[in-house]
């Protein structure tokens, strides 16, 4: 894939960050970056799909930038999404990630959230490393708002996520708003980012935004299908979003969709403390009579298909436009 040929040069730019402090603070970073084991050996294990820098790298050279300018931007970008996870994991209780033990797991979860911080802060301070590039400070500047405004909505769409586990009346529209802000922000703002980075045309940056709001939209609808139908060893995360009780959207069309009885028995079993493994198929079968799949995927693929009528109808590097369209298709067709 397209976002695998830039992966040296992202963890280079994201180790050059964070850099090489041997205490243990910085080695739990190492860790959940994946560079590291636990016990501080250095190893080759899963970093992740590096995509938002990827997408970041690939958008400035669509706008005719030079990609090497923006790697600082594109880090930072990883930075941010991975103070994220850290949150995230906690929130959720998840004690896996990427095939690994998360890092609240093993050191706590206030530890955790110093690292989360910290990578946070890395995040606001790598940018400055874009000046050593060449951009003036307004750009740079720029760049920053672009990022803080994506980090705060991120946020926001963990705050309505959240909010979400105590109700039972969540409609789709409401979940689809949450998505826009917890998922598609930080993807509409590595392409926005990249494309700002490479050029000076505003309309055409603004474009390449909804592309990749579109494109974030879809990844998230993708990902919610294989929170429910996926198999943990291809995701490396822990087991279905049922057991965690997520309200997804596959389960929220079951309650609106499905019959009244089925609708009583999702709640039902959403309401115990815990879902065991003949709950969590009992739910997935109702999904599955009710077309919760079928509908996910369908909406999915709407997503994707405003997405690439906006990259079509963009003048940009023909290269870099057939990268961003294979990893669109890739991206909603996923096994992991």
């Amino acid at each position: 894939m397209p976002f695998n040929r830039y992966k040296l040069e992202i963890e280079q730019e994201l180790k050059a960050i964070i850099g090489d402090s041997d205490t243990h603070y910085y080695q739990m970073m190492r860790y959940h970056q994946g560079w590291i084991d636990e016990h501080g050996t250095v190893q080759s294990g899963d970093t992740g799909k590096l995509l938002r820098p990827a997408l970041c790298i690939i958008a400035c050279r669509a706008v005719g930038g030079n990609y090497k300018n923006v790697l600082p931007a594109a880090a930072v970008l990883e930075l941010v999404h991975n103070f994220s996870l850290i949150h995230d994991d906690i929130e959720d209780q998840s004690h896996f990630r990427r095939h690994r033990r998360t890092v609240w797991s093993l050191w706590g979860q206030a530890q955790a959230i110093n690292v989360g911080d910290g990578l946070y802060a890395l995040s606001r301070l790598g940018l400055r490393r874009l000046k050593d590039n060449g951009y003036p400070a307004d750009k740079v500047l720029i760049a920053m708002q672009l990022l803080d405004h994506a980090c705060l909505t991120l946020c926001e769409g963990q705050y309505l996520d959240m909010g979400f586990e105590s109700k039972t009346d969540v409609g789709v529209e409401q979940y689809l708003e949450m998505i826009g802000k917890k998922t598609a922000a930080l993807i509409s703002c590595a392409i926005k980012t990249g494309s700002f980075l490479g050029c000076d045309d505003d309309a055409q940056c603004n474009s390449m935004e909804q592309f990749g709001w579109n494109l974030g939209m879809a990844f998230q609808v993708r990902d919610d299908i294989l929170g429910i139908w996926g198999f943990e060893d291809k995701t490396g995360k822990s087991a279905s979003d049922i057991y965690q009780k997520k309200k997804s959207l596959p389960v929220i069309h079951g309650l609106v969709s499905a019959s009244k009885d089925d609708v009583a028995t999702i709640k039902d079993i959403y309401e115990k403390p815990t879902i065991d493994d003949q709950d969590a198929d009992t739910v997935t079968a109702i999904l599955d009579r009710c077309g919760a799949r079928d509908y996910c995927e369908n909406l999915a693929t709407d997503y994707l298909n405003k997405a690439i009528a906006i990259l079509d109808s963009l003048s940009l590097d023909s290269a870099a436009k057939d990268d961003l369209r294979q990893i669109a298709q890739f991206l909603i067709r996923r096994d992991y």
